[in-house]
């Protein structure tokens, strides 16, 4: 019987989520930037789910006979400087980005959230010495940082992740501390904390149930600014190594036959370009229906 209440608790709380998301995603459907971003976000999370399956030719197959080829009936985004087909590297070019920025993105979520609430609910000297550490990151130029911690985590993909998760995190920490900062002051946390209620329970009940959309949101932008990130480091030779498809090292490997093959870099800029306006697009419309409001918050 327990396990059975139990799953309807679970159940209930899935029904809860799903009553919310799908009326937002009516709303945002609603709004022109909004419906954009959703559409482009589909199909590029479609891409990666399916590109390995629909690409007409192997991303990794070189054709001698057809190097630099012109778009064409048979290669329709031609072929770059190995006869490699550029539409098959294109279409599965962001799966390695996205499945690395997206575990990194979910570990700075949790761990910047988790100390840009501490720090408000802590204040006093612990406040302001992780907000000095925060200004002290924040201040470095934001490729010189990650080109450091590239370079300090060596060419493996999977150590970009924490080290990704770390400077992206540090952003985290300042928003949910400002939107922590609020919470905390309100009068309903105020009486919790008079009635004696423990710490943990506050901060579940009270607290992290009124930031988490300023967490989500802010979090989901970053999390394109990171595909940004690896991109470029990919093509200053610190992300995704050859032969892999990848936008970044596509960009980089086709860079010196620009004048005589432009098609070859211009679909991977493409494809990034397209996938960075259309998720911040859509999390911005998303961000503002639930009010939350990037642009007033100043954060870059």
């Amino acid at each position: 019987m327990s396990i059975l209440l139990h799953h309807r608790a679970r159940f209930a709380a899935v029904s809860s989520r799903a009553s919310v998301i799908v009326p937002l995603l009516r709303v945002i459907w609603r709004r022109p930037s909004g419906a954009i971003g959703l559409c482009i976000c589909a199909v590029h999370a479609l891409l990666a789910l399916l590109g390995g399956f629909i690409v007409p030719y192997d991303p990794l197959a070189q054709d001698p006979t057809a190097v630099l080829a012109a778009p064409s009936f048979a290669h329709p985004f031609g072929t770059d400087h190995l006869g490699r087909d550029v539409l098959s590297r294109t279409i599965v070019g962001g799966q390695t980005a996205m499945a690395v920025t997206g575990i990194a993105a979910i570990l700075a979520v949790l761990w910047g959230g988790s100390v840009g609430i501490l720090a408000a609910m802590r204040g006093g000297l612990a406040d302001e010495a992780i907000m000095r550490l925060v200004d002290a990151v924040g201040a470095l130029p934001y490729l010189l940082f990650l080109l450091l911690l590239a370079a300090f985590v060596g060419d493996s993909v999977v150590a970009l992740i924490p080290a990704l998760a770390l400077f992206y995190g540090v952003a985290i920490v300042r928003v949910t501390r400002a939107a922590a900062l609020s919470v905390y002051s309100t009068d309903f946390v105020q009486a919790a904390i008079v009635r004696g209620e423990p710490v943990g329970r506050v901060l579940r009940q009270e607290i992290l149930p009124n930031v988490l959309d300023v967490i989500l949101v802010d979090g989901a932008l970053r999390w394109s600014w990171m595909i940004l990130g690896f991109s470029a480091l990919s093509f200053l030779g610190f992300g995704v190594a050859p032969p892999t498809p990848d936008w970044g090292l596509m960009i980089a490997e086709t860079r010196h036959v620009l004048a005589i093959a432009p098609w070859a870099a211009l679909w991977p800029c493409v494809a990034l370009a397209t996938f960075i306006v259309g998720f911040n697009l859509l999390i911005d419309t998303a961000g503002k229906l639930i009010g939350v409001d990037h642009e007033a918050r100043g954060q870059r």
